[in-house]
């Protein structure tokens, strides 16, 4: 496993993270146990968690296993904060009074007296960026958050942070989370350069598309009940369309020419990236991780890069 600085910091994270959104929800403690226990085994020490999976859910089941471990400093622990935690009009978003409210909360689910790496989970336009930017802050200042980030931020809303924080000397966002693989490259245009501008860390998530990548759906697939194409409408929103398709049905020819598995390439893709920190694998099976960890064996050169990439060109971009 490589290890990577995270942004401009110092923090030392695992080349792959370990997505735990489908935690107790999508797969039993059990065998959310049973991943974390070989994913650290193989060298993943960065976690990454919110508040919102399950309603505090994943962030329990994380934290009963590291406490249970003893792995409290071994580990990089991510968790996010904006949403909805109750019924309450400010029982959500990136306001002060959430944020500093959720960090306890989550602190007291994981476990633990300090979080890590403390994301925006989404951008809050109901709240001045500076409002949230100072409640993180002082979450930096006494001692219970190490590191800030976002998720979700566009290109603008990374670089309006980053001038916010320097203008009013605030711990910056070091490092932002988007979705990003191989059908959807959206964060190319814009997000990547940013980052790449103001030297932040990208943790990229969903390299496998939701699975979709690897030939998890085909045109006549029925979704499962409680799949990530059932509960998040972006998923469908952003794959279910015949672009994509197509693009599965050449990544699939490609991949078996070369003596590849999908799941491997596509996740091993996101990594080449020269901007991407690491990818977040979210797995249901042993064997599922099995397939993420090979993705570290594969080591694409731009060329390579570009000929995948050119397979999706008339997909959804």
């Amino acid at each position: 496993m490589e290890y990577r600085n995270l942004g401009r910091t110092g923090l030392k994270v695992s080349a792959l993270w370990l997505g735990t959104a489908n935690f107790g929800r999508e797969i039993t403690v059990e065998t959310s146990s049973a991943v974390m226990d070989r994913s650290f085994e193989a060298g993943i020490t960065s976690i990454d968690t919110a508040n919102g999976y399950g309603r505090g859910g994943s962030e329990e089941i994380v934290g009963a296993w590291i406490a249970e471990r003893k792995l409290r400093q071994k580990i990089v622990l991510a968790t996010k904060v904006y949403a909805p935690m109750g019924d309450g009009p400010n029982d959500r978003g990136l306001s002060r009074r959430h944020i500093l409210e959720q960090a306890d909360a989550s602190l007291r689910r994981l476990k633990t007296d300090y979080i890590d790496l403390y994301y925006a989970h989404f951008p809050d336009v109901a709240t001045p960026l500076d409002e949230t930017l100072r409640a993180f802050d002082d979450l930096v200042h006494v001692g219970k958050v190490r590191y800030v980030g976002c998720s979700n931020y566009s290109g603008w809303q990374v670089t309006k942070a980053a001038w916010i924080s320097d203008r009013l000397g605030l711990s910056a966002y070091a490092c932002t989370q988007p979705r990003y693989n191989l059908i959807w490259r959206e964060p190319e245009s814009e997000l990547l350069p940013a980052c790449a501008d103001l030297s932040m860390g990208v943790i990229a998530y969903s390299p496998t598309a939701g699975g979709f990548l690897v030939g998890r759906y085909t045109r006549d697939s029925n979704i499962e009940p409680g799949s990530r194409f059932a509960t998040v409408s972006a998923y469908k929103t952003h794959y279910w369309n015949e672009g994509s398709f197509r693009f599965v049905d050449a990544f699939q020819v490609y991949c078996r020419q070369r003596g590849v598995g999908m799941a491997e390439m596509a996740i091993a893709w996101v990594a080449g990236h020269p901007v991407v920190t690491g990818p977040i694998i979210g797995v249901h099976t042993l064997e599922h991780l099995e397939q993420a960890l090979r993705s570290q064996e594969i080591k694409l050169t731009q060329q390579e890069r570009q000929e995948v990439a050119a397979l999706g060109a008339s997909s959804k971009q």
